[in-house]
């Protein structure tokens, strides 16, 4: 297969390199918008800035400037650039012919808080905004890309509502250290993908104050609830919840050490900013960007999403992180189910 990957973070990197040591040779091609950190990751055969010490695999290809070039006779088109930018990218894909797939997790975010109704809008709404005769899809799931990068055993979801798209993908990454299962459900796994990292802010907070593993439980549960409530009012099927890109990617983003969403929570709940917490990742924390779009979408629908909300007014800075944790335990009292 021909694979362009369109972006060069982290995520796309590791991709990329995982496609590229496929037993089927695939041959990959990486794209850096910036030219200057694609020449230097010629320089240095690795991403030095995002994933620094693992080495490119001999068969990928890195690129720059004109991306249109390199898609004529592409089989597959990965893009790899964080939700904010994924309209842009869309835009310049419409009229391809090729199955594309998406990356990133997130709702966009809104142009303007002015307009109260106004609310963000997953990828694959995106898509059909801008490029409706795309053949697309999304490459979800709990992985970290280090652990990617690194060749470690990940299980991943393609979803889509086309069967092109969905072989596709299983047929670029599933190898020996990926398995790639393929669902039909891409509302469901783009909510789960969106909301996680919202949760992951929170239970990072949790643990940051030292709250205790009951309290860590106590959020992953209900925060699933909370996921599932969403995508249930957005069309989608509930046992997707219960999968890879629900519960599987929840697990992993709240509670993995090299979770950014997470690490924002802990940050804050020691005292930092917001600004100093993502000042110090040095990568894109998703969770912060779309937490506000999550609960407006939500809000929009009529959901109650008492945990994405308590996380939202802390990255606001209206509340302290002791005092988001005493809102949520300050409910009234009510059933589970």
């Amino acid at each position: 297969m021909k694979i362009i990957v369109l972006g060069a973070g982290a995520w796309g990197s590791a991709v990329a390199m995982s496609a590229a040591l496929h037993p089927a040779r695939h041959a990959v091609t990486l794209w850096a918008r910036d030219a200057t950190q694609a020449q230097q990751m010629r320089d240095q055969g690795q991403n030095a800035r995002y994933l620094p010490g693992i080495a490119f695999p001999p068969p990928l290809t890195l690129a720059d400037g004109d991306f249109a070039a390199l898609l004529p006779g592409a089989d597959l088109i990965i893009v790899a650039t964080p939700m904010a930018a994924l309209r842009g990218m869309l835009q310049a894909l419409v009229g391809c012919t090729a199955p594309v797939a998406w990356l990133c997790k997130g709702f966009e975010a809104v142009a303007s808080d002015a307009d109260p109704q106004a609310f963000g809008l997953l990828a694959h709404e995106i898509q059909a905004q801008i490029a409706p005769h795309l053949i697309a899809g999304v490459l979800s799931g709990p992985s970290f890309a280090q652990e990617v990068a690194l060749g470690h055993p990940t299980a991943l979801v393609a979803a889509s509502s086309h069967a092109a798209v969905r072989d596709a993908l299983v047929a670029a990454f599933h190898s020996q250290s990926v398995r790639v299962y393929a669902n039909e459900d891409i509302v469901g796994v783009e909510v789960g993908g969106a909301v996680k990292n919202v949760l992951a802010i929170a239970t990072g907070l949790c643990d940051g104050l030292a709250l205790g593993l009951n309290a860590r439980a106590a959020l992953i549960t209900r925060g699933l609830a909370e996921m599932t409530r969403l995508g249930l009012a957005l069309g989608a099927r509930p046992d997707t919840f219960m999968g890879l890109s629900g519960l599987g990617d929840l697990v992993l983003t709240a509670t993995g050490d090299l979770s950014r969403n997470r690490r924002v929570g802990m940050l804050m709940a020691q005292g930092h900013s917001l600004s100093q917490a993502v000042q110090s990742l040095g990568h894109v924390a998703e969770g912060v960007y779309s937490a506000r779009t999550v609960v407006q979408r939500a809000q929009a629908l009529g959901v109650d999403m008492p945990i994405a909300q308590a996380a939202v007014a802390l990255l606001d800075g209206r509340v302290l992180p002791a005092q988001a944790v005493a809102q949520l335990m300050g409910r009234e009292p009510r059933g589970e189910t």
